[in-house]
């Protein structure tokens, strides 16, 4: 017993309180470093977007003569405006369908006694294995058999269900207690209405996580779009970025204005719900 206690003592004083404010120190600035690199670029799309003309290629990390004139070419030469809107609803659109779908066919998965549950299950997870351009010529087909080449229900109709959003969902429901399923089904209450007033008001964190991660996916998406548009003010943003990209030569000053303007609305929900946002992703186990 004196052996290891004297033991522990030596090994407790090599923790001394200098080593352990250099390890911290030695955290900090890791942390430090580590969110430099990651916000330098996008100070730097901030700084090559109020260059002017002959600056463009400048190495200087701030303008000497800083200009908005990128933001007016930007703004004069594609419908931004309007493609900014259209992203918004279009994503909007699609992270409210996959967050219902999702919650119906989690729901008839894990409540309902399937004799094939597990079948499809694992047809559900193989389906989010396909790549989308397996299914782009058999969903561009429908699409304009359907007439909506060019509108925005074009663009969400397809990603309306995604494997994901079940997939998630699914091991969410399964930890819910059934306990009290089965005492909100002894006093009469329809599986509609255990549903929605139950498991859903209860399933707040994977719910946001899958709404937030759903919306991104949604702004970000460009094979799509490309595929399916035609009209620049029935287009994306996307596809905005994309038309500063020539054969002859990348416009870079008014690309950064366009991605600029493009990342705003995403950065403005971000630190308006930065708190809500990290909650929801540590609550529902998402890294």
């Amino acid at each position: 017993m004196t052996i290891k206690a004297s033991e522990t003592s030596r090994a407790a004083g090599l923790v001394t309180p200098k080593s352990g404010r250099l390890r911290r120190l030695a955290i900090h600035a890791m942390m430090i470093l580590l969110s430099i690199l990651s916000i330098f670029p996008i100070y730097w799309m901030i700084v090559t977007s109020l260059r002017p003309e002959n600056e463009t290629f400048s190495t200087a990390l701030w303008p000497a003569n800083p200009t908005f004139e990128n933001y007016a070419f930007v703004l004069t030469r594609i419908p931004m405006l309007e493609m900014l809107v259209n992203t918004t609803v279009v994503a909007a659109a699609t992270a409210a369908l996959q967050v219902a779908t999702g919650l119906f066919a989690a729901y008839s998965l894990v409540r309902w006694r399937i004799r094939l549950a597990g079948l499809v299950h694992g047809l559900i997870a193989l389906s989010w294995l396909v790549p989308f351009q397996v299914t782009m010529i058999p969903n561009y087909v429908l699409a304009s058999r359907l007439g909506l080449l060019d509108t925005l229900t074009g663009l969400v109709v397809p990603n309306a269900v995604a494997a994901f959003a079940i997939l998630l969902l699914y091991h969410a429901m399964r930890s819910f207690p059934t306990e009290i399923l089965e005492a909100a089904r002894i006093d009469g209450a329809k599986s509609w209405r255990i549903l929605w007033q139950i498991v859903t008001p209860n399933m707040g964190a994977p719910i946001a996580s899958l709404a937030i991660i759903a919306f991104i996916s949604a702004w970000n998406e460009y094979f799509w779009p490309l595929l399916l548009s035609r009209k620049p003010e029935n287009s994306v943003v996307q596809i905005g970025l994309q038309m500063f990209m020539t054969q002859e030569g990348n416009l870079w000053g008014p690309l950064m204005a366009a991605a600029a303007l493009a990342s705003l609305p995403i950065l403005v929900i971000y630190l308006i719900l930065q708190r809500h946002v990290i909650e929801s992703f540590m609550k529902s186990g998402i890294r």
